[in-house]
């Protein structure tokens, strides 16, 4: 699968640079595909044609908006197997998890925008003599990770085609063949040249300059949170505006009350979601210490049940991380929890019975894991659950607010309101009640170190609007 263009300007076009980057299966280890690495001249032809794109693209109508999104949607629907077993060619998702999330939830996003559109809020807003509009805020540059590829990329492309921003695409570095399909399906969609740019390259030199052009008027950027940060300080230098979706170390408190059987079970599948390179993963599992060795024992059978191996099994639950670098450091991790003084409970870097190719990692689940440690301190993006428990409620507030991070979290009761009171105690972006289900048209982000700003539905729009107030005079008596 060789790339040999990029996209610019409505048009595949050849990069200025002669680099090509290797795109490897992780599962095996084989080349999958190549893809070129921009230059800096194709940054600036890119950001040229967005640039030139901005006032077209600002001046359509809702209608003409709605029906390119709608184009987008109903190519990636038409295209729904196709992409999913690319997702899982080149980052290793068990292809049940690409069918039904790497794909399945950008469309349901789509939908979301698509239905928030069909009924738009009245403009201008009336404040005293004051006419309120919302503007299109300009050029995004949006960079975007690879554990969940296509997702990320349509949570930024929707709102921001929607707003009347033309976009530049960044990709990881590591699954740009997916994004090669989905530009594909936007070339179909009908925008105007430049509406969509395609550049491909490594974060720390195109990404770099991306987010330090002064032609770009916000960044939207997903990953970590180290990374975030040197995105921000970036942008800072021409003050332009950031969206940052970064870490995670999230706590999922089971209340005494709850049904532990299905709450640790359901616990250990978040945590575990996309072999867990998932930022809201509830990494963290609080119980109180009246259930928390039966928690424990249910845990460690859950975990030691799910399948690893080979992705494209329709029985694998577990497949390989993305990389080589990304196992061995969730590996260190985990040894560093254990020499922390946490318990392991199955899994761990001894483990066996995993395939002999491949960046697997088996199913880990450590108990009395300090509050403090690094294990829980720190994102791990891969299958580790750590337990630990809690005497009281403020405890387990405490506990679960004890993090720099402040993605999601989880509270499990018999009383959902009063699961509700706990969650409204917690420092974090979105709480899931008893296993409630995403919401992608809720607004998604974080505090602290995950981030600034919020994506999904009407929030995630006011991220690509400016404000502009218009003052009428008053009437002269």
């Amino acid at each position: 699968m060789t790339h040999d263009t990029l996209y610019i300007g409505g048009s595949w076009a050849s990069p200025s640079s002669d680099e090509r980057r290797p795109v490897t299966n992780p599962a095996t280890g084989a080349v999958i595909g190549t893809v070129p690495d921009a230059g800096p001249a194709d940054l600036a032809r890119a950001l040229s044609a967005a640039r030139a794109a901005f006032p077209v693209w600002a001046a359509t109508s809702l209608p003409e908006r709605v029906a390119v999104l709608r184009a987008i949607r109903d190519g990636l629907a038409a295209r729904h197997d196709e992409l999913a077993d690319l997702i899982t060619a080149e980052m290793g998702a068990p292809r049940r998890v690409s069918r039904s999330l790497q794909v399945g939830l950008p469309l349901q996003v789509l939908d979301g925008y698509l239905s928030l559109l069909a009924e738009p809020a009245a403009e201008p807003e009336l404040i005293g003599h004051s006419r309120v509009y919302r503007q299109p805020v300009g050029v995004v540059a949006a960079i975007t990770p690879w554990n969940y590829p296509i997702h990320q990329a349509i949570a930024k492309i929707a709102p921001a085609l929607a707003a009347g921003c033309p976009v530049v695409l960044k990709p990881s570095e590591l699954t740009p063949l997916s994004t090669y399909l989905l530009t594909e399906i936007i070339d179909a969609a009908g925008l105007p040249p430049g509406g969509f740019n395609l550049i491909c390259g490594p974060g720390a030199a195109i990404g770099a300059e991306l987010v330090a052009d002064p032609t770009v008027d916000l960044v939207s950027f997903t990953g970590s949170t180290r990374a975030g940060r040197q995105v921000a300080a970036a942008a800072a230098g021409q003050l332009t505006r950031v969206a940052l979706e970064l870490g995670g170390k999230s706590a999922n408190i089971l209340l005494p009350d709850a049904d532990h059987r299905v709450a640790v079970k359901v616990g250990v599948a978040n945590c575990f979601l996309n072999t867990g390179q998932t930022c809201t993963a509830l990494s963290r599992m609080l119980v109180h210490t009246s259930a928390y060795e039966e928690a424990v024992e249910r845990a460690g059978e859950y975990a030691a049940g799910f399948t690893v191996g080979d992705p494209t099994d329709p029985g694998t639950r577990l497949g390989p991380l993305v990389s080589a670098a990304q196992r061995d450091r969730v590996q260190s991790l985990v040894q560093q929890g254990i020499a922390a003084g946490a318990r392991l409970v199955t899994g761990g870097p001894a483990a066996t019975g995993l395939p002999e190719t491949g960046h697997y990692v088996a199913p880990t689940v450590l108990a009395d894991v300090p509050p403090g440690s690094e294990l829980a301190q720190e994102e791990v993006f891969g299958p580790v659950l750590s337990i630990l428990p809690y005497r009281d409620v403020d405890e387990a507030v405490r506990i679960a607010n004890h993090s720099r991070y402040g993605l999601t979290g989880g509270v499990w009761s018999a009383d959902p309101e009063r699961a509700v009171a706990v969650a409204r105690r917690l420092r974090t972006g979105q709480v899931d009640i008893n296993g409630a289900a995403f919401n992608p048209v809720a607004p998604f982000g974080g505090y602290g170190d995950s981030g600034l700003g919020r994506e999904h539905g009407r929030y995630g729009l006011a991220e690509y609007q400016e404000l502009t107030s218009v003052q009428l005079p008053e009437p002269r008596s």
